[in-house]
C-alpha cells in the first residue's frame, strides 16, 4: 500500500464518553453473539470470533464481559437472528461512506440509515457504488510510547510474520495485513509482547476527499454521528480527509 496512512480519518471518533463507550460494548457484544452462533464458542476454530475478541480487547472490554457474552450466546436458543447488511452512499462533496450493520429488522435499519444520510444532505446509493474506493485489510495499531524496541525491529518482525506493509505515525505504528493473515500476525506479535491498541479487519480508502465549506463539514459530522448512534450500525467507513 503506497503513501501514508490516515487511520485517524478513516472511522469517525468514538468513545468520547462513558455513554458512547457503553454503546460500543453493546455493538461488540452483538458481534460476539453472531460469531458464536455462526461458528461456535471456540475462538481457535472460529476466526470471526477470534477477531471479535481481539476487537473487544482493543476497546478495553473486560475479559469477564467478553466471556459472559460468549457463554450467553453459546447457550441461547433465541428466535432473534442478526443479519449483516451493508449500505453505501455519498456525503457532502461526493465523500464516500460505507455502513456495516448487524440487524434483526432490515426495514428499521434501512430507514434509519437513509434518514441519517438525508439529514446530512447525503444520499444512500446502490450496492457497489463506493465500495470499490476502499480496500479491505487487516490492521494492527501499536502504541509507539509503549514499544521499547526500534521501529526497524518491529517492521522486520511484522513482515516476517506475514504483514504486507508497515507505517509509522506520530503516536503509533500501523501494521497492514491480508485480512486472512490478521490472526496469525496478531498472535505472533502477542508472543513478542508488542503493545497493540487495536487489531481488526477494516476498510481503508484509496483516496481522500477534503471538505472546506462549513456547511459540508457540519453535514458530514451529522451523518456520521447519527449513524454511530444507531445500535444496528457496527462500523462506519469514509474517505473524508478530516
Amino acid at each position: 500500500m503506497a503513501g501514508h496512512s490516515k487511520f485517524a480519518n478513516i472511522k469517525h471518533k468514538k468513545a468520547k464518553n462513558d455513554a458512547a463507550k457503553g454503546k460500543i460494548f453493546t455493538k461488540i457484544g452483538r458481534e460476539l453473539t453472531v460469531a458464536v452462533k455462526e461458528g461456535g464458542s471456540d475462538p481457535e476454530n472460529n476466526s470471526r470470533l477470534k477477531d471479535a475478541i481481539a476487537k473487544a480487547k482493543s476497546n478495553n472490554m473486560p475479559n469477564d464481559t467478553i466471556e459472559r457474552n460468549i457463554k450467553k450466546a453459546a447457550g441461547e436458543d433465541s428466535s432473534v437472528n442478526y443479519e449483516n447488511m451493508t449500505y453505501e452512499g455519498y456525503g457532502p462533496n461526493g465523500t464516500a461512506i460505507i455502513v456495516d450493520t448487524l440487524t434483526d429488522n432490515k426495514n428499521r435499519t434501512a430507514s434509519n440509515v437513509r434518514s441519517a444520510f438525508t439529514k446530512g444532505e447525503g444520499n444512500v446509493g446502490t450496492t457497489g457504488c463506493v465500495s470499490f474506493m476502499f480496500d479491505m485489510v487487516g490492521q494492527i495499531l501499536v502504541d509507539k510510547k509503549e514499544w521499547k524496541g526500534s521501529a526497524d525491529d518491529l517492521m522486520m518482525e511484522s513482515l516476517e510474520l506475514g504483514a504486507e506493509d508497515f507505517l509509522e505515525e506520530d503516536d503509533s505504528f500501523e501494521i497492514i495485513t491480508d485480512p486472512r493473515n490478521l490472526a496469525d500476525v496478531r498472535e505472533g506479535l502477542e508472543k513478542m509482547g508488542v503493545p497493540m491498541v487495536q487489531s481488526e479487519v477494516t476498510k481503508i480508502p484509496q483516496t481522500f476527499v477534503e471538505l472546506h465549506k462549513e456547511d459540508d463539514i457540519k453535514n458530514m459530522n451529522k451523518i456520521l454521528d447519527l449513524l454511530e448512534e444507531d445500535d444496528d450500525v457496527q462500523e462506519v467507513y469514509h474517505n473524508w480527509d478530516m
